[in-house]
């Protein structure tokens, strides 16, 4: 054990090593020079003239290029959405419940005092709802929204979706030629 001990302290001083202070003047680096003469230094070409060059003659054909692609995609959108019946938005819900003169006081209300807006109803089983307006944007709605909040402090901005003007479905088509 007591060789231990004695290993220990050994160990101790021999870890303990004196610092020794490190004083430079300067002088060290005093004559030093670097030589940064242009023949010293890596010789690069000069490419923005080339750089120029081909921009001006990528940028045209680039840009017809993208236009053309982006007029295909907008018409295959177009077409796309065309075929489609339905489309989604927002609307403004103002009355949502099972009383069906209630939803018509609401309706003729709304009428009264937004002459402006055209307010319709739907029953969807149970309930009776009166919305106004079609908003592709929810920010659309905004404005004809907080005045009708005004009146009308239950009313808030719901999504649904509407049937595109003059699209007629299948069942309507053969309803109009008489097959029922």
């Amino acid at each position: 054990m007591r060789g231990y001990w004695i290993v220990g302290i050994v160990l101790v001083f021999a870890s303990c090593k004196t610092s020794k202070v490190t004083t430079d003047s300067g002088n060290t680096y005093q004559n030093y020079r670097e030589d940064i003469q242009l023949s010293s230094l890596p010789q690069y070409p000069d490419y923005t003239q080339q750089l120029n060059e081909s921009s001006r003659a990528n940028l045209t054909s680039s840009d017809n290029t993208v236009d053309k692609d982006l007029n295909q995609v907008k018409t295959r959108l177009i077409e796309k959405n065309k075929s489609e019946p339905y489309y989604s938005g927002y609307t403004i819900l103002v009355y949502s419940g099972i009383d069906r003169d209630r939803a018509f006081k609401t309706q003729s209300e709304l009428n009264e005092y937004f002459p402006d807006l055209n307010p319709e109803m739907q029953y969807q089983q149970p309930r009776y709802l009166v919305k106004v307006g079609k908003y592709n944007y929810k920010f659309e709605s905004q404005k004809n929204f907080s005045l009708i909040k005004s009146q009308f402090p239950t009313a808030r901005i719901i999504q649904d979706r509407f049937q595109r003007e003059g699209f007629v479905t299948p069942l309507e088509k053969d309803n109009a030629e008489g097959k029922n």
